[in-house]
């Protein structure tokens, strides 16, 4: 039978055969040696770029290519520990300074698995707790590192295609909610960075507001109540730019602004037609002039209030008296006037046949917005005005169970007053007569006091001022519930879209309460901690009074160290400034000794501390960001948002507040936004693609500061917006 060459019909190896054996296992042994030797100073090199399951992939090329056969490829179980701790000793450079840091970058060959694992789960907690006390931009810098911590110490046991599936589950359960918010993130920045903006094509032109001109909604709509004046926003915030009047210029600085405005700015001429004669406003060259007049004071503003401080003088302007709601206030002059008493004075009318009526007020600095007394609540607390004023405001304050008055009740602190010089106080006609009784007898009703009616002889009006009551006593005396009071449940603060009731709050008498005491003062008022507020948590965690006065205290100081000095902001064209998320108003009290006025908004999805900003001698308004301001365009000078961005991309489309920012901030306006430092760089692609000017960025721990002026260019293309074109007859 024919045999191999070297073999042995018995089985038995040759001698020969040994020695073979013995060298060729000395050499692999040498080889083996060598390849470790080596491995030691290349490793560093080659693990640069690699993942763990590249290196694994490597060690099997490497073991491939010395041509070894199977049998003598096979080791011994110390041999392969030994090739796969050397394995693990590849650093990656992004989990070196992690390892150092926890002291692991030192560890020595034949430490155990065992020894690592528990350590693992002990760094991942800590990185949890570091995650949930840091911002939002640091954590998603922490997340980054704890996914990484994450794949070094699992891949110690995890092959690599389990590895990167446990890296995805530990990533998640840090958190659901930062996977979603990396995926929204990363969707919003590509929006952003594929913005194209357009001009608005609208019927109303550069004097679009998108909640007051949806045609698509007015034509649907009854008028008996004025419901075609008052909101109605479309399904979509627009995210065009509205276009400037043509021959627009810079506002004319506050004072001269009181008396003139440039006409191009506002070219509107109606008024000047209709009113003049009564001295609101009139044509002169380039300007429309403000003489001071109003319907009920023809010859001047200043002369009719010290008229009314005469008639009773316990209206005190300027000291008892520091807020006023001036209801259907034409041009404003009456609100305009008042800043020189010490009076901070928000006039509101609609947008209707008196044209421009509100943008006028705005152009000449005076605090102004557009509303209607209609179906429902003005957008203010319960029990915040000092004094309500109306001259000739045309509203039927008496009809339907006074349902209108009820609601200035509301709004007027208990022992504030109502100052009335309408027509039915002085004109003997059937039908003013006739209003006259209506109201003596709602007033009566409503339990306000008439304090007095005097007669004004150098403009031949009269005026009523009434007063509400500070107790219940009146109320509980009535022989008959007419009108009714409120159910307890009914909130007098609540008031953004909630309809109209003809009923009566009861006043709060507990003096630990809101309402029940006067507040101190003007100007003590401003930085005085409401007494009420002893018993209540702060917005920041503190007790309420300890938060208010660190508030004031921390705006006071940003203010004087940074925005008056360190903006480059030329505050002598400062007027019209707006805190888009005002908390206590601090903000807007730091700047009280400037010459300019705060318009405070309370977000309707942040805490309500409204009432405290009027407790301070401050005004401000509710409202959703997510929808357009009642206000004319090009109406601020400065716009302030304090971390209000960072809240709001959590269900607005930024790119349309954006677009209300550039509609709101008039041309060469500031633009100061304080939030993370995530949302700070989106905001800032967007101000850039609107070519606005970046003055300064700053950041520290995660927040920053962002200040911007905003420039004069408007795009080249145009975007329809079907809601906002009137057909023929409707305007």
């Amino acid at each position: 039978m024919a045999m191999g060459r070297y073999s042995r019909v018995d089985g038995k190896k040759s001698s020969g055969y040994g020695l073979t054996i013995t060298i060729v296992l000395i050499v692999s042994l040498s080889m083996v040696g060598a390849w470790m030797f080596m491995s030691s100073w290349s490793a560093p090199t080659e693990s640069i770029d690699l993942s763990s399951s590249q290196t694994t992939k490597d060690v099997e090329t490497t073991t491939t290519n010395t041509d070894f056969t199977n049998e003598e490829a096979s080791k011994t179980e110390e041999e392969k520990e030994v090739v796969t701790e050397s394995n693990e000793e590849k650093p990656d450079p992004e989990k070196k300074g992690f390892e150092d840091k926890n002291g692991e970058g030192d560890r020595k060959d034949g430490e155990g698995e065992k020894d690592t694992e528990p350590e693992s789960d002990e760094t991942k907690q800590k990185e949890k707790t570091q995650l949930e006390e840091s911002s939002e931009e640091n954590k998603s810098e922490d997340g980054n590192k704890t996914e990484g911590n994450t794949e070094e110490k699992s891949k110690d046991v995890f092959p690599a295609g389990d590895q990167a599936e446990i890296t995805k589950e530990s990533s998640t359960g840090s958190g659901a909610w930062s996977t979603q918010l990396v995926e929204s993130q990363n969707e919003k920045k590509a929006q952003v960075s594929s913005i194209k903006w357009n001009v608005c094509n609208v019927t109303a032109g550069p004097d679009y507001i998108p909640c007051l001109d949806n045609w698509q909604a007015i034509r649907k709509l009854a008028r008996k109540h004025y419901e075609h004046r008052e909101r109605h926003c479309p399904e979509e915030s627009p995210t065009c730019l509205v276009p400037l009047p043509e021959g627009y210029k810079r506002s004319i600085k506050w004072p001269k602004s009181r008396e003139k405005i440039w006409y191009n700015n506002v070219p509107h001429m109606k008024l000047a037609e209709v009113k003049g004669h009564q001295n609101w406003v009139k044509m002169s060259g380039e300007y429309l002039t403000f003489p001071g007049g109003g319907t009920q004071f023809k010859n001047g503003a200043l002369h009719y209030i010290d008229f009314l401080q005469e008639s009773y003088p316990d209206i005190a302007w300027g000291n008892r008296t520091r807020v006023l709601l001036d209801v259907g206030c034409g041009v404003a002059s009456f609100g305009g006037y008042l800043f020189d008493r010490d009076v901070l004075a928000l006039s509101f009318a609609p947008k209707d046949e008196h044209e421009a009526q509100v943008q006028f007020a705005l152009e000449r600095g005076i605090p102004a917005m557009s509303n209607v007394m209609g179906t429902k609540r003005l957008p203010f607390p319960g029990s915040v005005f000092d004094v309500i004023h109306c001259a000739r405001c045309r509203v039927p304050w008496h009809i339907e169970g006074g349902k209108l008055l009820l609601e200035l009740n509301r709004a007027l602190r208990p022992g504030g007053f109502f100052v009335w010089s309408a027509t039915p106080v002085y004109r003997k006609t059937e039908e003013d007569v006739g209003i006259w009784k209506a109201m003596s007898k709602l007033t009566k009703a409503m339990c306000w006091e008439l304090k007095t009616i005097k007669k004004d002889e150098l403009n031949e009006v009269s005026a009523a001022v009434y007063q509400k009551p500070m107790s219940n006593e009146c109320y509980n005396k009535r022989s008959e519930n007419e009108p009714p009071l409120c159910k307890d449940s009914d909130d007098q603060n609540a008031a953004w879209n909630v309809p109209l009731e003809a009923c009566m709050h009861k006043v709060t008498e507990d003096s630990t309460k809101r309402g029940a005491v006067w507040p101190e003062r003007w100007p003590e008022r401003v930085e005085t901690a409401p007494q009420w507020l002893e018993s209540q948590e702060g917005v920041y965690g503190k007790p309420a009074q300890e938060d208010f006065t660190a508030d004031h205290e921390r705006w006071k100081t940003i203010v004087s160290k940074s925005y008056l000095n360190g903006m480059e902001i030329d505050w002598s064209n400062v007027r019209n400034v707006m805190d888009m998320r005002a908390v206590y108003g601090g903000f807007a009290a730091a700047l009280k000794d400037l010459k300019l006025w705060v318009m405070n908004v309370v977000p309707i999805d942040s805490p309500d501390t409204l009432p405290i900003i009027y407790e301070r001698g401050l005004f401000g308004i509710y409202h959703d960001w997510c929808e357009s301001f009642s206000t004319y365009p090009r109406t601020y000078d400065l716009l302030h948002a304090d971390h209000l961005f960072s809240s709001l991309k959590k269900r607005c489309n930024l790119v349309s507040v954006m677009a209300e920012v550039d509609r709101i901030l008039r041309p060469q306006g500031t633009f100061i936004v304080r939030d993370d430092m995530e949302t700070i760089g989106e905001i800032e692609k967007m101000v850039k693609s609107l070519n606005w000017n970046v003055k300064m960025t700053q950041s520290k721990d995660g927040e920053g500061v962002l200040s911007v002026q905003k420039s004069w260019w408007r795009p080249t293309e145009v975007e329809t917006i079907t809601s906002a074109i009137a057909k023929a007859g409707e305007v």
